[in-house]
């Protein structure tokens, strides 16, 4: 028993030590860059304006690499009330709960966050009180009584899984400030699903391997001969031209304004009502308000999942670049341009909208 567990500490210390060495050597490659843009500066006048912009910006990577150490290593100096470190169940899991027990999911990440505190990050959503309290009312809930799974990111301590641009990005966003706002939105007591099980693709260092293949399909078994309704922003068209939703039994759609689609929320929620005998599943991608229509639809016995941006993710691992890439036809708020959204001309998706909200 004595040697087993020094087997685990040993094994423990190496994967600290593996995680430690990641982490030191991503800092030192953020510096190289630091010094190479200095000195670069050092050659130019300050009128160029590129490099003055070239330098703020390693100087803002730098510090974000810093602030958030403690974080990733878990340094015992900090107290573990700083540290937050929600409990997260896996993806294999989450999914078991959603194929066999019928839970639903309602996902929350920076958008949402940003909006319970009355901070508003991006333009897909209009700050709105009511929303705002709705969304604090979800992640206080008990989960319909364990029916609904709550859904945040994953990235409170190690970043490893992460390819260097994501865990920077989530390095930036999640400050002293910003753990301390979700410290005081989220439960200690609850065990959340990981909300990047619907982002399986352009996050991850693993993108290049066969494991991003294996989670979509994974997903795809959520649907799979199931009567399905999506409700979606006009401009998502989630599974058009692609086959992410073709072992459905059936797909129809209720469409929602391409942006705040909380300004119609009432009018959407009556029009699920009305169709739900006649669906197995909900699929939610509207939005900040997904996550409150999961849980209302989930207190009226309907099983509904807030699948986000999965569409798109799917559209990049089809497209293979390893990046996000512009989707002809589709809203795309994580991109320049891609608010500029053509019209589509396909017989079956004009076919399957039931009810427009636009």
């Amino acid at each position: 028993m004595n040697r087993q567990h020094g087997t685990e500490e040993i094994m423990e210390s190496a994967r600290e030590n593996s995680r430690l060495k990641e982490q030191i050597r991503e800092i030192q490659d953020t510096l190289q860059a630091f010094y190479e843009a200095y000195s670069e500066l050092i050659k130019k006048t300050q009128e160029n304006t590129d490099h003055v912009l070239m330098f703020s910006k390693y100087i803002q990577y730098l510090q974000a690499d810093c602030a958030n150490l403690k974080y990733e290593l878990m340094d015992p100096t900090v107290s573990r009330e700083e540290y937050f470190y929600p409990e997260f169940r896996s993806d294999e899991e989450t999914l078991r709960l959603i194929l066999e027990e019928k839970k639903s999911l309602a996902r929350f990440g920076d958008g949402e966050f940003s909006i319970a505190v009355s901070s508003p990050r991006h333009e897909f959503q209009r700050m709105d009180d009511r929303l705002a309290r709705r969304i604090r009312e979800v992640l206080d809930t008990d989960g319909c009584g364990g029916r609904l799974l709550i859904g945040i990111a994953d990235q409170y301590g190690s970043l490893e899984r992460f390819n260097r641009e994501s865990a920077q990005r989530i390095r930036i966003y999640m400050t002293d400030e910003i753990r301390r706002q979700h410290r005081e939105l989220l439960r200690k007591d609850r065990v959340y699903s990981d909300a990047y099980i619907t982002r399986p693709y352009v996050l991850f260092k693993d993108l290049d391997t066969d494991a991003p293949g294996r989670r979509f399909a994974a997903l795809k078994e959520i649907w799979k001969d199931k009567r399905v309704i999506i409700v979606e922003g006009s401009q998502t068209r989630l599974g058009v031209g692609n086959d992410l939703l073709a072992q459905a039994r059936e797909v129809r759609r209720i469409l929602a304004p391409p942006t705040s689609s909380f300004d119609r929320y009432d009018d959407i929620y009556e029009e699920c009502l009305k169709q739900a005998e006649g669906a197995d599943l909900f699929l939610l991608a509207i939005g900040p308000s997904s996550g409150v229509l999961a849980y209302d639809l989930t207190l009226q016995s309907c099983q509904a999942l807030d699948v986000g941006h999965i569409d798109l993710e799917y559209e990049w691992f089809l497209a293979g670049k390893g990046v996000r890439t512009p989707v002809p036809n589709k809203y795309n708020n994580e991109i320049a341009g891609g608010d500029a959204v053509g019209e589509v001309d396909d017989p079956i998706y004009r076919s399957q909208i039931i009810a427009s909200f636009v």
